[in-house]
């Protein structure tokens, strides 16, 4: 029974070998097939089940670590093929491909070892041979390399056998002799791009320039792109003198690759060889843009910059390289050194000077400075050759950049009753200045802007006369300082800089605009803006008004400070101007409670510029308030005026005198004076009741008039001025399309003897100013 069941398991055993045996068989011959058609990931896979199977299949390791290498897991490919050679340890095959693996991983001791041993088992393993050169070579055992590519001659010859023998020879400066094995290897391969380049370069160590470079063409023909070989022929035609060409082999490397610094890099050192360091100096540019961390590009550079004496650029150099690596030695030394001989080379002897930029410091000294701040930023620059060490204001330090030529600065000066201001500068090679200023408090306030042509209301509002696309604007700019610029949408207005009040005029266009912005600025920054807008409703008021430009002038004084205060001439002037809005009125200016001086002031100057600037052709002065009328002369009361000080009235004899002045630029002239007689030095009383005039009358509005019309009392205005209600009803009642005056006064003189006045209205002309026997039309609109 026993051996039965012993029979039995053996059987068992055996079919399990059996079924096994053709598992990993089959997995081995999958392998194959897989490892043939370079499917080395499923080579792996099947490898590794024939090892599952048969763990001392050396074969499979073999095989498995091929695969390995060949996708380029070198570290288990390297266990697989020691774990084969434990196994089978007189394979050749093994050995090598072990040690092709080591020479792979840069570990060339371990490689030539096993490539001994390969060569041992098997001396006709030419591939053991090459890489045991190629190890020996690395390893810099350079006789032993010959020696060993000897034995490989020996055995086989071949063109790589001879290519390896003459590398060996060359790095042994046994150039005669590489020159032979390299003339060998191309005799068995003419193919042979690296040994024409190998012959070339052998050639060139001998300065045999020309063979050189005749083998180098015949390599460079067989691979055109050869960098290696355009490299080479640079350095040939470097040493045979033709440094063109030399430089165009590089710029050929350079343009198939644009983004390698290596070859930049190389055309700069060659630039450099040749003194050319401006273009050395653009390459290592280029260098460093690809690769800033580099600190070798920038000693290149520094270099060149140094031999173009611009050691500031060179200093630059070294500092970046400090920067990117701070222990090295020899980086400081060139910088210190670079930066000695840059203080030494710029060394001179010239004091700073300075340009303060704000505040505008005078050239006696004086720094203005507006009143009651309690600090003050001072801005400005000191100019200089050279560095500047320190700059100090007060004894302070002042912020600036060192690094920086002709440095800009700021100071917060802390003003607190500071009279005097000291600025020092000193530069790097001790030269120095100081500048004392004297503190002066400036006024703070804005300027006052005023136009005079065209006229503009007091809320801004400019009425044209025409539709010209381009407008002439005169103005005035009052200040208690000079006018440093003024400026009317963008373009600078015509004004004299060093006159105080200064009038200034410009052309604008308005084309399609609905007003303009005027900006005026004084020496101390104190900016004014005025904004104005255009009306041209009044345009066509002017296109059929024989009268021309009309204007009307309000003079409305109420508040007194010694005379009884008057409601009167308020609503009088508000229904004159209710009245005189049915008519052809361009523009109407109102002035209210006005002193004596300013009277004199707008009569005698204001007014005539206004007239001359505008262009006015009839002009109508209106004055409602308090009057007198004293020794046959007539006063107007301004509301500053003194009771019983005639001196501190207004004549309106001056009245006359300051229209005189500007009586040639208007046709027509009417004063209406509400508060008393103006008296007969004023005016030439009329003969006779005024006759109507006509609207037709063409000579009536054509020819000059210069008329006066005043209410008929002596003392002072009251607040219900029949005077001036009818005036207004006789316009505004008006059916036709004019009105002259005479009319008017008329009416007004019927009425005023109707309500119980034992005085008639005065009216007649001007005495002093031309009249041509004309008239003043109001007509309407």
């Amino acid at each position: 029974m026993m051996k039965k069941i012993l029979l039995i398991f053996n059987f068992l055993l055996l079919s399990i070998t059996i079924i096994n045996a053709q598992n990993y068989f089959t997995a081995y011959k999958n392998g194959e097939k897989s490892f043939a058609n370079q499917d080395y990931t499923n080579a792996i896979i099947e490898f590794t089940k024939v090892l599952e199977s048969k763990n001392d299949h050396d074969r499979a390791l073999n095989y498995r670590g091929l695969s390995y290498e060949n996708t380029n897991d070198l570290d288990k490919a390297v266990l697989d093929f020691k774990q084969a050679i434990t196994f089978k340890s007189k394979e050749a095959e093994y050995y090598l491909n072990l040690g092709r693996v080591y020479f792979k991983l840069n570990k060339f001791t371990e490689a030539e070892a096993e490539l001994v041993k390969a060569i041992d088992n098997d001396k006709k393993l030419e591939e053991a041979y090459e890489y045991r050169t190629l190890a020996l070579i690395a390893l810099k055992k350079f006789t032993e390399a010959v020696s060993n590519a000897d034995d490989a001659i020996s055995k086989i010859k071949s063109s790589n056998n001879y290519y390896l023998k003459g590398i060996s020879q060359d790095s042994l400066m046994n150039y005669k002799d590489a020159a032979y094995s390299f003339s060998r290897a191309i005799f068995y391969s003419k193919e042979s791009v690296e040994a024409h380049l190998g012959l070339a370069h052998a050639n060139l160590k001998m300065d045999m320039f020309d063979k050189a470079l005749e083998v180098c063409d015949k390599g460079l023909l067989l691979d055109p792109k050869n960098v290696k070989g355009l490299l080479l022929r640079s350095e040939i035609n470097l040493g045979a003198n033709k440094t063109q060409q030399a430089l165009d082999d590089i710029s050929k490397i350079i343009a198939l690759h644009p983004n390698e610094t290596a070859y930049y890099v190389k055309r700069g050192n060659t630039f450099q060889l040749l003194n050319q360091h401006q273009n050395a100096i653009a390459d290592y540019s280029t260098a460093i843009r690809l690769n800033k961390e580099d600190y070798f590009l920038y000693y290149q550079r520094a270099k060149s910059y140094e031999v173009l004496l611009d050691y500031k650029s060179a200093v630059k150099d070294y500092q970046t390289i400090k920067t990117l690596t701070p222990y090295d030695g020899k980086a400081l030394k060139l910088y210190d050194e670079a930066k000695q001989r840059l203080y030494e080379l710029s060394k001179e002897s010239n004091n700073p000077k300075i340009l303060i930029e704000s505040p505008s410091a005078t050239l006696d000294g004086k720094m203005p400075i507006a009143k009651g701040l309690e600090s003050y930023i001072i801005k400005g620059q000191i100019l200089d050759e050279s560095n500047i060490d320190f700059i100090k204001i007060n004894g302070k330090d002042a912020i600036f950049n060192k690094d920086s030529i002709n440095p800009k600065f700021e100071f917060e000066l802390k003003l607190n009753d500071l009279k005097n201001v000291t600025i020092s500068a000193f530069d790097v090679y001790q030269n120095s200045e100081s500048w004392q200023y004297e503190i002066i408090e400036t006024e703070i306030n804005s300027p006052i802007i005023k136009l005079m042509a065209p006229y503009a209301s007091d809320d801004g509002a400019i009425y044209l006369d025409s539709d010209d696309p381009t407008l002439y604007i005169e103005g005035v700019i009052n200040d208690e300082s000079l006018i440093k610029k003024i400026v009317i949408e963008g373009s600078t207005a015509s004004f004299v800089i060093d006159k105080t009040n200064p009038t200034f005029s410009a052309n604008i266009n308005i084309m399609n605009k609905d007003g303009f912005k005027v900006i005026a600025e004084d020496i101390y920054g104190n900016i004014a803006e005025k904004s104005f807008t255009i009306n041209r409703e009044n345009i066509a008021l002017l296109g059929d008004n024989p009268m021309g430009k009309t204007w009307v002038i309000f003079i409305e004084n109420s508040n007194y400070k010694t005379f009884a205060s008057l409601d009167g001439p308020t609503k009088d002037v508000t229904m004159m101007k209710s009245a005189f809005a049915k008519y052809k009125i361009h523009n109407v200016i109102h002035k209210s409670n006005m002193t004596k001086s300013q009277l004199e002031k707008f009569f005698s100057i204001e007014l005539r510029d206004l007239v001359r600037s505008n262009r006015v052709n009839s002009l109508l002065v209106w004055y409602a308030g308090h009057g007198k009328f004293i020794n046959e002369s007539g006063y107007w009361i301004p509301v500053d005026a003194k009771r019983d000080e005639e001196f501190t009235y207004f004549n309106i004899n001056n009245l006359k005198a300051a229209m005189q002045s500007y009586s040639k630029f208007i046709t027509h002239t009417l004063v209406v004076t509400d508060a008393c007689e103006s008296g007969p030095s004023f005016y030439q009383a009329m003969r006779s009741t005024p006759k109507d005039r006509s609207c037709n009358d063409w000579q009536a509005t054509k020819f000059k008039s210069s008329q006066v019309f005043s209410s008929a009392g002596y003392e002072l205005a009251v607040d219900n001025s029949q005077f001036t209600k009818t005036f207004a009803s006789t316009l505004s009642g008006n059916p036709n399309s004019c009105i002259p005056i005479e009319t008017i006064v008329s009416k007004v003189s019927s009425a005023v003897q109707k309500n119980g006045s034992s005085q008639k209205p005065k009216f007649g002309k001007i005495a002093g100013l031309e009249d041509e026997n004309g008239t003043f039309f109001f007509i309407k609109k």
